[in-house]
């Protein structure tokens, strides 16, 4: 082969070794995560910098949606996870004395009876609660019409009482979820374009605030004292617009927190024991809303 020849043919193979390098960019190009179109990007919207932008669109997705199915105004339900049903606390209870029988000495399976046996004893809870929401939404979604719609976190026990008695008339009502350690998935009986899950508790509270009428908070625990005491710090400092807030079952509430005391001590005014009233019946607790709202009378269902 001539010079000449050998020349030409390296730069052929010099060229096609430059094509394939070619081809192997752009298709590096193509599949790199910096051409994705950024709303698409969910490892760049995973990103610590982008927390921001995470918080705002929980905020807007919510409110659009909300807006979208004319939610005007909530009614918010909040208590414990663990208030269920009497038949399925009574089946706990059979279960925690059956496991005592196996070892009546271990003071661990005793404490696990006594608990459950404070549920049962609560459990009557769950059926105001779901009451509660029937009477609200049979009252308040008529003629198309989305006042008062009951809004619970999603979840299990009271949530899931108040979320089931708006489903059971065949009423909007919404479900504010949570992204936790542990799966918690939505209770059945939430509206599913009305389902929400969100990440950050901030973001949730806003949306729990927002367009809340009232606020009925039944037995619960730390997220539901959570849930009460931002309300209550939002109201006594007028942050948030005026509502009632209704702890349902005096008795144990006033065992949990001494709020009279809280005032002796100095450290609230004495006017702000009056942003709480108590109720003991569905019907109590819809005319405490009722008269603040000057609505009508509840619907017996």
């Amino acid at each position: 082969m001539s010079k000449h020849h050998a020349d030409e043919f390296s730069l052929d193979a010099h060229r096609d070794d430059l094509s394939a390098a070619v081809e192997r960019n752009r298709q590096a190009i193509l599949s790199s995560p910096s051409y994705k179109l950024a709303e698409y990007d969910v490892d760049f919207l995973k990103r610590s910098e982008q927390r921001p932008v995470r918080m705002q669109l929980e905020l807007q997705k919510t409110e659009q949606l909300l807006r979208d199915h004319g939610i005007e105004t909530t009614i918010v339900v909040f208590g414990g996870t663990q208030i269920v049903p009497q038949e399925e606390a009574e089946e706990r209870v059979a279960a925690a004395k059956r496991d005592l029988e196996e070892a009546p000495d271990d003071e661990r399976l005793q404490r696990a009876l006594a608990r459950s046996e404070a549920q049962l004893a609560k459990s009557y809870y769950y059926d105001h609660a779901r009451g509660f929401a029937k009477m609200v939404s049979s009252t308040c979604q008529v003629d198309g019409r989305c006042e008062f719609v009951v809004t619970t976190g999603g979840g299990p026990g009271i949530m899931e009482a108040a979320n089931r008695g708006a489903f059971e008339v065949g009423a909007k009502n919404v479900g504010l979820n949570i992204e936790l350690p542990h799966e918690q998935e939505p209770n059945p009986y939430i509206t599913p374009e009305l389902c929400f899950q969100f990440h950050y508790f901030a973001m949730r509270k806003f949306h729990f605030i927002l367009r809340a009428a009232a606020l009925v908070v039944f037995p619960g625990g730390y997220g539901t004292l959570d849930e009460l005491f931002n309300t209550l710090c939002l109201r006594q400092t007028g942050r948030m617009q005026a509502i009632p807030i209704i702890l349902y079952g005096r008795k144990y509430w006033e065992s949990i927190i001494n709020f009279q005391q809280l005032a002796d001590e100095g450290v609230i005014a004495d006017e702000h024991l009056d942003l709480i009233s108590f109720a003991e019946t569905p019907e109590e607790a819809w005319r405490l809303i009722s008269e603040f709202h000057g609505v009508g009378p509840a619907t017996n269902v």
